[in-house]
């Protein structure tokens, strides 16, 4: 019992020498018009994903089942983003296949995939575009958590995530 203390202070202390406090941003919703601001999201986990610039059937299919499953993770805020002009994320969204519906931010250009330091340089569809990525952020707008995909089929799953949150909240 006593290395199991131990272990778990020391998880808790890598956890907190980690997290990475991040400058306030705010985002543009293409789909609803919305803002989604980091400062106003404090208290809450905020999951940022990266979605790959070009049409992607993986994206379509990911998007869709964190949309489906979203409410049951009451204390995350899903953030979806993507690079594209204005056009092509509308007709991108015309795709997706689920009930509900969060709206689909634009980050022009991947400025703010520049600045989490989400790798460029994958070779998608003729382009080359930064690698898909989730991105999860404390109640105090820290990152806590970084998955980078391989591929454009290698994503953090919805479950993966509820998994992870459950991880963090019983580290508190």
């Amino acid at each position: 019992m006593k290395y199991l203390k131990i272990l778990l202070a020391l998880v808790l202390l890598s956890i907190e020498t980690q997290a990475q406090k991040i400058e306030d941003f705010t985002l543009l919703s293409v789909t609803d018009k919305s803002t989604f601001t980091l400062s106003k999201s404090k208290g809450k986990y905020v999951a940022l994903h990266f979605l790959l610039k070009t049409e992607c059937p993986y994206c379509i299919r990911h998007t869709s089942e964190y949309f489906e499953k979203a409410n049951s993770l009451q204390n995350v805020i899903q953030v979806f983003i993507k690079p594209d002009e204005e056009k092509e994320i509308k007709e991108w969204v015309s795709k997706l296949k689920s009930s509900n519906s969060l709206p689909i931010y634009q980050d022009l250009n991947a400025k703010l995939a520049d600045q989490f330091k989400i790798p460029n340089g994958y070779q998608f569809h003729g382009q080359v575009v930064h690698y898909p990525a989730m991105i999860l952020l404390n109640e105090n707008g820290e990152v806590v958590f970084r998955y980078i995909g391989k591929n454009n089929s290698d994503r953090f799953s919805f479950d993966q995530l509820k998994a992870k949150i459950v991880e963090l909240d019983g580290l508190k």
